[in-house]
């Protein structure tokens, strides 16, 4: 096959490239160009998509001597990741770009245009696996649990899963590395980027700030309506959040605050105990399914709701255009603008935006 590999400059990407040379296919390396960051600091703050990331990845390529293009998609990127990343947050949610990226820009404009050089499939450096199923291709959990990425690749349709490849799937981490330094790749012990990459110095606030301008408010104790301190902007707090309040006095019981609620028309950020941030079902919005939809009758599944979430059992089904998915064991702190992803044991069901959810009356 011809197999068009994305490769970030990373270890993952690497080994992904190497074995699909081994396994005999016809390699293009692409670095994709998605928000122009130079290199920051000292090298401890790991983004992705700088000038070095972009050398790592053309010398990854130069050893396994495949052909290399960088892809500057920078324009499609900031439209629909960062402007969409910056709005969600003005509305008081709380997105998650990366499954963004995936839906929009790897496997959708990358895809696409490497469908269109007449490449057969994508390969990348997840960890998640592709199984053949008997309606088609199917996505499931990694075997590394602790790298597993099927949370943020639940976005995918059945169309991409086909077109995809996820080479690194079945095996550990360690086992990547070990290989990365047999085959001599020098990205071997290059340390994993764990920020959001267009935020590579981790400070989601300071940008939101940047972009959103100062929008003074109170932080309100749930239980008294005591202001218990003022803040510049609620895009700076999530559900669920208890770091970084900055109260100006503890709350009456002296007990530690969690934002409970954040209401955009007024700037108001609610704390309260953590008992209030229990979420019995949720709904959500524009759902899509990797494999056939659910239909209207309740099916017994998995639901998480962060990327290494613990998942939990929940009964979900369609209704209309709207996944309803009652959580059978209450998950706290789930902000709206979060994705849902469902499980039927390791495979991925499909996945939705929270739009709503219930607490206890």
């Amino acid at each position: 096959m011809k197999v068009l590999v994305a490769m970030s400059g990373g270890v993952d990407s690497s080994v992904a490239a190497a074995r699909m040379v081994d396994a005999g296919h016809d390699v293009v390396g692409v670095h994709l160009a998605l928000s122009r960051n130079k290199t920051y600091g000292d090298g401890r703050q790991r983004g992705c998509c700088t000038l070095d990331d972009a050398l790592d990845a053309r010398r990854v390529a130069d050893k396994l001597e495949i052909p290399f293009y960088v892809w500057d998609l920078s324009e499609e990127f900031a439209e629909a990741v960062i402007d969409d990343f910056i709005e969600e947050y003005r509305l008081g949610h709380t997105p998650n770009p990366c499954l963004r990226c995936n839906e929009t820009i790897k496997f959708t404009a990358v895809l696409d245009r490497a469908l269109a050089m007449e490449f057969d499939a994508v390969a990348t450096g997840h960890y998640a696996q592709i199984v053949q199923g008997a309606a088609g291709p199917e996505l499931h959990r990694a075997v590394d649990p602790e790298k597993d990425q099927s949370y943020v690749l639940g976005v995918l349709q059945p169309r991409q899963l086909a077109r995809s490849i996820f080479p690194l799937g079945a095996d550990t981490k360690d086992v990547i590395r070990a290989e990365a330094e047999a085959r001599g790749l020098l990205v071997a012990q290059k340390p994993d980027s764990h920020d959001i990459c267009f935020i590579p110095d981790g400070d989601t606030a300071g940008f939101l700030q940047r972009h959103l301008g100062s929008l003074p408010g109170e932080i309100v104790d749930s239980e008294s309506g005591e202001v218990l301190a003022d803040h510049d902007g609620t895009y700076a707090f999530t559900i669920g959040q208890r770091r970084g309040l900055q109260l100006s006095r503890p709350a009456a019981d002296g007990a530690p605050r969690y934002v409970v609620d954040v209401e955009i028309g007024s700037r108001r950020v609610t704390v309260g105990p953590p008992e209030l941030l229990d979420v019995y079902s949720l709904e959500g919005i524009k759902p899509i399914w990797t494999t056939s939809p659910l239909g209207e009758s309740p099916v017994e599944l998995l639901a998480q709701v962060r990327a290494h979430g613990v998942p939990v059992p929940a009964r979900a089904y369609a209704k209309g255009d709207r996944m309803m998915v009652e959580l059978l064991v209450p998950i706290r702190g789930i902000a709206l603008g979060q994705a849902v992803v469902l499980y039927d044991g390791t495979r991925v069901v499909g996945s939705a935006t929270i739009a709503v959810t219930t607490r206890a009356a």
